[in-house]
């Protein structure tokens, strides 16, 4: 281990009702005593390049900003990587937009270039609407030839409550590397309640490597109501992979989950926001 600090009817009465339940979920989140209700969202940015080749940070910033979340985890985050993001500090820049804090996690870090002050890094980034207290960022299990990944953790402050928000972005080609890494995400979360952990998995909820994640946490799309789809984000103009998932701990109970399609061409994956309810 590797750590750096870092029937039709019911169908169809379910669809009619779904706006109404969600309400009264929300309501019912907010009137118990210390509960708190977050959007968060789950949103590989494929480094702000669309489908259409363009380069946009802004873009990506619009679809955060008009879904509403307040927590989000952004997977392939350059921060003065390589003229492919025309060597932007990425979290940075969207933080600012968004009037978010904000913490990185470099998975890929290497040495400035000549003449260069900024470090050549790559990996995930943690936006919150609320304040972060203390944040820390932890190598996962990387065979030879393998891309090294990583899990993001931060501690939000929502309005006195602490909330535990993790972050990751799994290895895209070794099934190996998966089966490991989701067993280590699991073993460094721990018992830290409640807590909300976002991604892109690279597996499919069913896959063998995903099962530690199933045992261990609740999947928001699959235990919550959700108006239509499949839950695919994957590839974003025409989906047919749920690779992207929000997971919660006992103490966080999902309350609705939508994938967002405000605008499919910003990056390859469609970004999902799940509304939760932290606490009793």
């Amino acid at each position: 281990m590797f750590r750096r600090t870092l029937s039709v009817l019911a169908a169809a009465v379910a669809l009619a009702t779904a706006g109404t339940t969600v309400q009264a979920s929300a309501a019912e989140g907010v009137s118990r005593p210390g509960a708190r209700v977050l959007d968060v969202m789950s949103f590989n940015i494929h480094h702000a390049q669309g489908t259409d080749g363009v380069l946009d940070i802004e873009r990506i910033a619009r679809v955060v900003r008009g879904s509403g979340a307040d927590v989000v985890g952004l997977q392939e985050v350059d921060n003065h990587y390589s003229a492919r993001s025309e060597w932007a500090d990425q979290s940075t820049e969207l933080a600012a937009a968004l009037g978010y804090h904000v913490v990185f996690g470099a998975n890929i870090d290497n040495a400035p270039p000549a003449g260069s002050g900024h470090r050549v890094q790559y990996g995930t980034a943690i936006l919150s609407r609320y304040p972060i207290t203390a944040s820390d960022n932890t190598w996962l299990f990387k065979s030879p030839g393998q891309e090294q990944r990583g899990l993001l953790h931060a501690t939000i402050d929502v309005h006195g409550k602490k909330v535990e928000f993790y972050n990751t972005h799994l290895a895209a080609s070794s099934q190996t590397d998966r089966l490991q890494q989701t067993a280590q995400v699991v073993d460094l979360i721990g018992a830290r309640k409640p807590g909300i952990l976002v991604g892109d998995f690279n597996a499919l909820p069913a896959a063998p490597e995903s099962l530690p994640l199933q045992q261990a946490y609740t999947d928001a799309w699959a235990r919550s109501p959700h108006p239509r789809g499949d839950g695919a984000t994957h590839p974003s103009e025409a989906p047919t992979a749920r690779i992207d998932v929000i997971y919660t701990t006992r103490g966080v109970t999902p309350l609705v989950t939508h994938v967002v399609t405000i605008d499919p061409a910003a990056s390859d994956h469609l970004p999902l926001v799940g509304k939760v309810r932290v606490g009793p």
